[in-house]
């Protein structure tokens, strides 16, 4: 079954004739697979991939640091750290680093009044990236992986060229990538992509939010009512948590932070980045939006949404259609206090996040259309979030310009 959506014409790739049915009446069988020493029973439909998975769409452990290390001659690879379990988390830098420290805190250099005192004497302009915090979320992982290829060779993976990209490129002096922040929880999910399931999530928030021996699932924001979450109990605890049971996004941020956690502050704290994109995904539309503690970064974050948003519309990606109309900026009342938040006081970077559609599924919007777009148009919508990103960072004197 194929559908097209009436105005931009998105064509729904892996849609089967069953899809309208939910999920878990057609997952009954399980499959059992080991990771660590904990064997897991998942419904097997919840598993299938698609026939044909493009070859740009690398999403998994092995393969994504088996590309890294092939392509990467630009820039640096570093280990910056490892995960509970041991398993190493990398980064991926271009350009220079900032110079050494002021000579305050962040805090103090709010209360100073200048906010150099914190960063140090240089202007430099740095941009930050983070994926896969949550294991089963694969977009960001995907984009980065291709924002990657297009920065060393010009071209993504699937060989289209973005000259524009290393144009804003130039505008920075430095670029941090995380492509897996989470690996166990990745590690957890033992799929590199799903297969459509038309507008039914089921399948993919029971592998992102967990879910019981049954098929059901736990469901958002029900996942987030126990953390830590026992990893052995029956049923799946799905992808959000790390190899403690913790969803890295609502650690305990101020008492004792898991080792994920841990690396973002020390690797925030060293970059100091101007801004930080956490890359997820749930949206209907590709969206951004901000944690609840940056009332004085607003109109910074105020201009990175048009920005975005504009670029989203004028491509056909948003659900405004009509690239002319002014953009609607989300008014500030969100009570989100999350993995950017602490983020954000720990080193002062806007921090936000980005929320991608699905490649598993698609839902209605108010009009009663399927929003469901093709893997193609998923990683164009990467490109553009990050090329839109940091052309607003290079266009702007960053925090120094954002915190007056």
């Amino acid at each position: 079954m194929i559908y097209i959506k009436k105005q931009n014409c998105l064509l729904v790739m892996f849609m089967i004739s069953f899809v309208m049915i939910p999920a878990y009446l057609s997952a009954q069988k399980k499959e059992s697979f080991t990771v660590g020493n904990i064997t897991y029973k998942v419904p097997r439909a919840y598993l299938e991939q698609p026939k044909e998975i493009p070859d740009f769409w690398i999403s998994e452990i092995d393969p994504v640091t088996e590309f890294l290390y092939t392509v990467v001659k630009k820039g640096k690879i570093e280990v910056i750290g490892k995960s509970v379990s041991g398993r190493p988390i990398r980064a991926v830098t271009y350009g220079t680093p900032r110079g050494e420290k002021g000579t305050s805190t962040f805090s103090g250099s709010l209360g100073f009044r200048d906010f150099s005192a914190y960063r140090g004497a240089d202007n430099k302009k740095v941009y930050m990236s983070t994926a896969a915090v949550h294991g089963g979320e694969f977009e960001g992982i995907v984009g980065m992986v291709n924002l990657i290829a297009i920065i060393e060779t010009g071209r993504d993976l699937r060989g289209k060229e973005w000259p524009e990209v290393n144009e804003v490129v130039k505008k920075i002096d430095r670029i941090v990538l995380v492509p897996i922040t989470n690996p166990d929880a990745r590690a957890r999910i033992p799929v590199r992509m799903l297969r459509h399931w038309g507008t039914d999530k089921t399948a993919l928030e029971y592998l992102n939010t967990g879910g019981h021996a049954d098929g059901s699932i736990t469901g958002w924001p029900q996942v987030k009512e126990y953390i830590p979450v026992d990893l052995s109990r029956p049923g799946f605890p799905g992808g959000y948590p790390n190899d403690n049971g913790v969803n890295l996004r609502h650690d305990d941020f101020f008492g004792s932070p898991q080792p994920e956690t841990r690396i973002l502050y020390d690797l925030t704290s060293r970059e100091r980045p101007d801004l930080i994109i956490d890359m997820h995904t749930g949206a209907i539309y590709p969206n951004i939006h901000a944690p609840f503690n940056l009332p004085f970064l607003y109109p910074a974050f105020e201009g990175l949404f048009t920005q975005v948003q504009g670029r989203f519309n004028s491509e056909g990606l948003a659900v405004q259609k009509d690239a002319k109309e002014k953009i609607k900026v989300p008014p500030f009342k969100t009570k989100d206090f999350s993995l950017e938040a602490a983020l954000n006081m720990n080193c002062g970077a806007l921090s936000v996040v980005f929320e991608s559609p699905s490649h598993a599924f698609g839902k209605m919007n108010s009009k009663k259309e399927i929003v469901a777009l093709t893997p193609d148009q998923l990683l164009d919508g990467q490109i553009f979030l990050h090329t839109e990103a940091m052309r607003f960072l290079g266009e702007s004197e960053g925090l120094s310009q954002w915190l007056q």
